[in-house]
């Protein structure tokens, strides 16, 4: 795992948490796919997708929820 990924990994569970003030995970991940892809870099996109299909247990269900929605 890249010093990058590892950056990113956490900003997105940042987002996770900031974004679950509902128990609703599909709502929650929503709304962090959402935010990834209207604030995020193509190329942070392109990592973090990569994580997720790598090592999938590096991210939380929600977060991976989020990231494998992404086109």
């Amino acid at each position: 795992m890249t010093v990058k990924a590892e950056k990113l990994m956490r900003m997105g569970e940042q987002i996770a948490a900031n974004m679950a003030y509902t128990d609703d995970n599909a709502v929650v991940a929503a709304r962090i796919a959402d935010h990834l892809s209207r604030f995020w870099d193509p190329r942070m996109l392109e990592v973090i997708k990569e994580q997720a299909e790598s090592e999938p247990e590096s991210l939380s269900p929600v977060l991976l929820t989020a990231v494998s929605s992404l086109s």
